[in-house]
């Protein structure tokens, strides 16, 4: 009984400290960072749940930088990763080498690559081959890399933050489905507006940026995992997340018309699970002990667009995915209400 309470209030500090460590991280990251809260709330929510994220915006919005920051203020390892053409698999995890000892025998040394690190920024992920993609597989799912025939854990906690340019597709390979559904969000990043741009170039060209202040260590981050996962949600939400999910796949009894004539493929259930364990991470951001419709409802656009595939006919209508998420919302009843459509 004691370990229980003591379990209990353990989790209670962590809320806590959590909570009142939310301003701190904004007011760390704009030291950096103008704007793009919506983007910096996703990167930290997939943070506190655990997962990991797709980053697509075009160059020189500062995704590297970002990225690097959130590392600095968790205190956690972080590790670039440029991928090109010519990457191979054994560039990321690591490889094997002879390594003579002072005795004169020779043995078999294995040398970490740079996926052997807490916060991995994949930069350019579709610019390499799929063999080179796939050797992020085994490490965003399991946690761990095989390399000659032994298994070696990667560090606690671990995020994979992947970036991807949407105007270069001339020598890109695009991620097979099976890989984009290991991302927990596909992260948009887009060009800032005025004001804020103004803000970036005056502040990038009259002073060195300041030092980020670490908050968090990495001990922080796996309890953060482990309380997201118990805040309360009611099974209507979780209902509705699924529903949601459900209704973006073609062929299936309930879909919707405009689901089977512009979606070729639709999301699977991780989609409801990373939405639910999203809802979870932000209620706690935002301050309060469950999630609710809000958080499913906010949190549906960065779980769902990597994960819904549309058809040629949605391309020749000039039909977005954003479109086809924003006509489900419309589409699916929230608890309590009812669809717009």
């Amino acid at each position: 009984m004691a370990s229980e309470l003591d379990a209990y209030l353990s989790e209670q500090q962590t809320v806590e400290h959590l909570r009142a460590s939310r301003s701190r991280i904004s007011d760390e990251l704009s030291k950096v960072i103008v704007g793009q809260s919506d983007v910096v709330d996703q990167l930290l929510i997939s943070l506190f749940a655990g997962g990991h994220c797709l980053i697509t915006g075009a160059p020189g919005l500062a995704k590297t930088l970002l990225v690097r920051s959130i590392a600095q203020i968790f205190h956690l390892k972080f590790q670039r990763i440029q991928f090109t053409p010519d990457l191979m698999p054994a560039d990321i995890t690591g490889t094997e080498i002879l390594e003579q000892e002072a005795s004169g025998h020779r043995r078999m040394q294995f040398v970490k690559g740079p996926i052997f690190g807490n916060v991995i920024l994949a930069d350019e992920i579709n610019r390499t081959p799929p063999k080179t993609q796939a050797a992020l597989l085994e490490a965003m799912q399991e946690h761990q890399v095989t390399v000659a025939g032994t298994r070696y854990p990667l560090e606690e906690p671990f995020f994979v933050l992947a970036t991807q340019n949407p105007i270069e597709m001339e020598g890109t390979y695009p991620l097979p489905e099976a890989q984009l559904d290991r991302f927990m969000f596909n992260v948009l990043i887009d060009y800032l507006p005025e004001d804020d741009e103004v803000a970036v170039v005056k502040q990038t060209t009259s002073r060195r940026p300041a030092a980020i202040e670490p908050i968090f260590t990495g001990d922080d981050v796996r309890r953060f995992h482990e309380v997201v996962q118990k805040v309360p949600i009611a099974e209507d939400l979780i209902r509705y997340a699924v529903r949601l999910s459900a209704a973006s796949r073609p062929g299936q009894a309930n879909t919707p018309d405009f689901v089977r004539e512009w979606v070729s493929w639709g999301a699977g259930t991780r989609a409801a699970q990373y939405t639910v364990l999203g809802a979870k991470a932000r209620a706690l951001l935002n301050g309060r002990n469950h999630a609710t419709v809000d958080d499913i409802r906010a949190l549906v656009h960065p779980t769902l667009r990597h994960r819904i595939l549309v058809g040629y006919r949605a391309e020749a209508e000039g039909i977005t995915v954003e479109q086809v998420i924003d006509r489900l919302l419309a589409h699916v009843p929230a608890p309590g209400g009812s669809s717009n459509s």
